[in-house]
């Protein structure tokens, strides 16, 4: 499966360390909403394993960390819609890539699942 999401959550570094746990929370919302729109068709049956790769299409070639782009809004979105099991090690493997696409920022969302595993 893959799904194509026309934004990009936002940094880590916008939250840690910092007293904004209300906007944390709407904007965790948002991409739980996010990704139940636009991760459409869901699968039939929810893999109990599954490879989840997470490219982030940066609308710059600037230095960015992969660990401040870990995917939390978006794991935690695709667990809440079914998508995938559970976003634990047990249940999931999680690829991060990051391009540059000044015409089209975006996050694509590639998932590979087993149903036994």
């Amino acid at each position: 499966m893959k799904y194509i999401i026309d934004q990009i959550p936002p940094s880590n570094n916008r939250f840690i360390g910092r007293k904004n746990h209300w906007e944390y929370q709407q904007i965790k919302r948002k991409w739980q909403q996010l990704i139940a729109l636009k991760c459409l068709p869901k699968p039939a049956k929810t893999p109990n394993k599954a490879v989840v790769t997470l490219t982030y299409y940066f609308p710059d070639n600037r230095r960015r960390d992969p660990d401040n782009y870990s995917g939390k809004m978006i794991l935690d979105g695709l667990t809440r819609a079914g998508i995938i099991k559970d976003d634990s090690f047990h249940c999931i493997e999680l690829v991060l890539k990051a391009k540059y696409d000044k015409q089209y920022p975006r996050t694509e969302i590639e998932i590979q699942g087993e149903e036994n595993g």
